[in-house]
């Protein structure tokens, strides 16, 4: 009977979820994070061939794919947060470092290779939780009403780095200890447990950067009052309805308010208490309680037309903000009239 390693399965899982992750006409996807996903399946392949199988050659090209992992989150991420990128030379020398010092390990001192590893993984895990350090408002590049799912999922796609990690530093000292008696159980459940959270990050993150727009002049402003800068974002909601722009994120509305995006999110912030992509929701719920109320819309239509695309996200912003269904709600306006 044919024996099939859970790597493969994984890795076949992995590839549906990247065929998947790319079913959408609106937007580009985050490449980074797909390239991580196609990364994921084949360092699952190696694991299937080396555990499963006990082809020993693949010793020689798994840690060098272990290392291109880490960077490939952290781009994934910094893509959704940053406006401004480096020149690509200088991108990928500064990324590519992690594989390159691993190649120079195998030929000149193979027993720091997991150490090399190790620290790689730790070190990518802090700079992406640094760069979610300020909360959604970060996320510039990624439409309001995914934010959050994109900032969850990047605080796990972190938290994954950190598990391979200490699977990693397990095996490590169990191979120094035990001579690897454990070993082949934790990396056949744990790391692969990593990478699929990896994987299923990336997914969820992959398509939350809206299409990307010719850049706008900002005037040269002088300082002004919260109480400004959120009077002009609240003309922008009433009279051109921009929360209905379903690809919306700070960056586009900060040239659309022709103000600087941590401006707005600085003052909404302080004089709200609640983020950017809160405060854009709630006009869009507001619109969508009046029209459940004043029409006879379906729940799907309502939802589109006020800038959500998804049923999930809708519903849980909804309940959010009323405490009740978008049913109950039109059922509770019925008897009210």
């Amino acid at each position: 009977m044919l024996f099939v390693p859970l790597p493969f399965v994984v890795a076949l899982l992995l590839l549906i979820l990247f065929v998947a992750a790319r079913r959408n006409d609106e937007s580009p996807p985050n490449r980074p994070f797909m390239a991580l996903i196609m990364t994921s399946a084949f360092q699952s392949v190696l694991a299937g061939l080396r555990w499963g199988y006990g082809v020993a050659s693949v010793a020689y090209v798994a840690p060098i794919v272990a290392a291109i992992v880490p960077p490939l989150v952290y781009l994934g991420v910094s893509s959704l947060v940053r406006t401004i990128h480096r020149p690509w030379p200088l991108s990928l020398g500064l990324h590519i470092l992690p594989a390159v010092v691993i190649v120079v390990l195998m030929a000149a001192w193979r027993d720091a290779i997991d150490v090399a590893l190790i620290i790689t993984y730790l070190g990518y895990a802090i700079a992406v939780l640094l760069l979610m350090r300020s909360g959604t408002d970060v996320l510039r590049l990624a439409p309001f009403e995914g934010a959050a799912s994109v900032y969850r999922a990047s605080i796990f796609a972190a938290v994954a780095l950190c598990l391979s990690a200490a699977v990693d530093t397990f095996v490590y000292f169990d191979f120094a200890w035990a001579h690897g008696a454990h070993a082949v159980k934790v990396i056949s459940v744990a790391n692969l447990l990593a990478l699929v959270v990896l994987s299923i990050a990336a997914a969820v993150a992959s398509r939350s950067r809206a299409p990307v727009e010719a850049a706008e002049v900002l005037p040269q402003l002088d300082f002004v009052e919260d109480t400004e800068t959120i009077v002009r974002v609240d003309e922008l909601m009433q009279e051109k309805k921009l929360y209905r722009d379903a690809n919306l994120n700070l960056d586009r509305l900060a040239r659309k308010a022709g103000i600087p995006a941590r401006q707005i999110s600085a003052a909404i912030n302080r004089a709200m208490a609640k983020n950017v992509s809160q405060y854009v929701n709630e006009y869009r719920i507001a619109e969508s309680c009046r029209l459940l109320a004043d029409t006879d819309q379906s729940v799907t239509e309502i939802m589109f037309d006020v800038g959500f695309q998804t049923k999930s996200n809708f519903n849980r912003e909804f309940r959010r903000i009323t405490d009740m269904t978008p049913l109950a709600w039109r059922e509770k306006s019925a008897r009210n009239a």
